[in-house]
């Protein structure tokens, strides 16, 4: 892939499924389609790596497919990372501004000094994320290149991740023969595409309920305040339905699917469905509210879970715009209206919005942050293209102040 064709390409590993997307970048901010490879996920549990062979070749035929159907052989990737390994933690970090007017250059030194904390040997970084700055007391800055002062402090939010999990995930895509451009923490990417700009001012939280994993991040004044990943989703569910009804997994994901509902109040007491159990000779006959009030007590406990994540990180009473439910169990009827109950806040499902291209199976929650990835990549590319423009300026600036001085100078 040539950087003249402005491909991208995200690569969502997670418990259930392996989503490779193909996209290319028109009129400089609308991303196509072009290629989709998605294939069931082997060899990962929780959003982690459990069996590295399975794994990778799940990833392999993700990747083929989407190389097949775009007609792009690709090499570098931005790949989805979750697990309950992820952790994060806010930090400031102040510097002195050299001249007397912020540059790029300070604002790096900031977020350097930001990530000067005691992290352990077995982690690493894998985002920093500037919430905002503040220039001799003045706070509440969002853009300070340029201002003038003479202390700048940065607050960053951190998020760090098990070494040894990612370098797994690592292996598994360099298997395919593809470098990790980037990890990109799942709510993050999910974030992307599903929030509005006014919820993120607001604040707002968005849940990705995965197969293995639960995601969060908050987002208040447009930035990321806090992030989370619970080691419980969908499959849970699924689990549970299974052990009650005695069915094997791949049924009860079926009957989810199908008859499940996470609202005992909303199902008719009535309602039957047929099911084949373990070692049964007939079909049996089971009330489809015995199947609800499994649903609804799995997914009670992982909204309390939530909740308590939330008011554990002191930003409860900052949410008016309340939650943003995403990820392919927030399709289980009834999940909007029981989190909303629970939570105390106003909730909605959201889905990629106005895609382009191969979008037929992309439009569903269970794919935003697969496409969500993609939006990270623009978003990437837009900041170094501005980042590289402020440079470009301030060395312009510098070099027209020398000529000035020399002209001064010199006679």
């Amino acid at each position: 892939m040539s950087m003249e064709e402005h491909i991208i390409v995200g690569i969502d590993i997670g418990t259930s499924k392996i989503c490779t997307l193909v996209a290319r970048v028109e009129d400089g901010s609308n991303l196509r389609i072009l290629g989709v490879g998605i294939e069931p996920s082997q060899g990962l549990r929780k959003g982690t790596v459990v069996d590295l062979s399975a794994a990778a070749l799940a990833l392999s035929r993700s990747v083929e497919k989407a190389e097949r159907t775009s007609g792009f052989e690709i090499n570098a990737a931005l790949v989805s990372l979750a697990g309950s390994h992820v952790s994060s933690i806010n930090s400031r970090g102040v510097v002195g501004i050299t001249g007397g007017i912020v540059d790029l250059d300070d604002i790096d030194r900031a977020l350097d000094a930001a990530q000067a904390i005691a992290i352990p040997h077995n982690r690493e970084i894998v985002h920093v994320i500037q919430r905002n700055f503040s220039i001799d007391g003045q706070d509440g800055i969002r853009t300070p290149v340029g201002m003038h002062g003479y202390r700048l402090e940065v607050e960053a939010h951190i998020i760090t991740a098990s070494s040894s999990t990612m370098e797994n995930l690592r292996e598994c895509v360099r298997a395919s023969g593809i470098e990790v451009s980037q990890f990109v923490l799942n709510p993050l990417a999910s974030g992307e595409v599903v929030l509005s700009e006014t919820e993120r001012q607001m604040g707002a939280a968005v849940i990705d309920i995965g197969g293995g994993t639960t995601n969060m991040a908050i987002y208040i004044d447009g930035d990321v305040w806090h992030t989370m990943v619970l080691a419980v989703g969908g499959n849970y569910v699924t689990s549970d339905i299974a052990h009650g009804l005695r069915l094997p997994i791949a049924q009860a994901e079926e009957i989810k699917l199908k008859y499940g509902h996470a609202q005992t109040s909303a199902v008719n007491p009535e309602e039957q469905f047929t099911v084949r159990s373990f070692g049964g000779d007939a079909p049996s006959r089971i009330m489809r509210v015995d199947l609800a009030e499994i649903i609804e007590a799995r997914m009670e406990e992982i909204f309390h879970l939530v909740l308590q994540e939330i008011r554990h990180s002191g930003y409860d009473g900052l949410l008016p715009a309340g939650v943003v439910l995403t990820g392919g169990s927030s399709l289980i009827p009834g999940t909007r209206q029981l989190a909303a109950q629970i939570m105390g806040v106003p909730a909605r499902i959201a889905q990629p919005q106005n895609l382009i291209g191969l979008t037929d199976q992309l439009n569903t929650p269970a794919f935003s942050t697969s496409v969500g990835l993609l939006e990270w990549a623009l978003l990437i590319s837009e900041s170094s293209q501005h980042i590289d423009h402020q440079r470009s300026k301030h060395m312009k600036n510098w070099t027209e102040q020398l000529k000035d001085l020399l002209r001064r100078l010199l006679p």
